[in-house]
């Protein structure tokens, strides 16, 4: 049995064919933080015919097991990662939507302290953090 399979079973969800595509596909690390549509728009270049109900279909019922991550970035639409990485912010640019993962440990202490400060256990957070691109590699930085 495949990992795929092995995480699809273990979120109580039975192994179909386009649950086991959509999810090869999100583990391709070229497909984080990929919507429901562009998802739908790479099944059909490598061949496979999964209708865009489906997808998101699956794509939520993978957010609700744990298996994905959805995010709702200023651009409006969700988009979707593994939930198995470790965590990790964001930077996204609001020309191009290119979203950047980072880290920083200095962050994370201080999220750690004012929540401490203000008498909260963190459970979760997520941090966002938006402007624009300052070079070449903007997509879009003519418009």
């Amino acid at each position: 049995m495949t990992d795929g399979n092995q995480a699809l079973k273990k979120a109580g969800l039975k192994i179909t064919l386009p649950r086991v595509k959509i999810l090869e596909l999100m583990q391709n690390p070229e497909n984080q933080h990929i919507s429901a549509e562009d998802l739908y728009k790479r099944l059909l270049e490598v061949g496979e015919e999964i209708g865009l109900a489906t997808v998101y279909r699956v794509l939520n019922q993978f957010d609700d097991a744990g298996i994905l991550n959805r995010h709702h970035f200023e651009s409006g639409k969700a988009v979707f990662e593994m939930s198995t990485q470790q965590h990790h912010d964001h930077l996204v640019c609001l020309t191009c939507d290119k979203v950047i993962e980072f880290s920083d440990d200095v962050i994370e202490r201080r999220q750690d302290e004012i929540a401490m400060r203000h008498n909260i256990k963190l459970t979760h957070h997520s941090l966002y953090l938006y402007g624009h691109c300052t070079n070449d590699t903007c997509d879009h930085a003519d418009e």
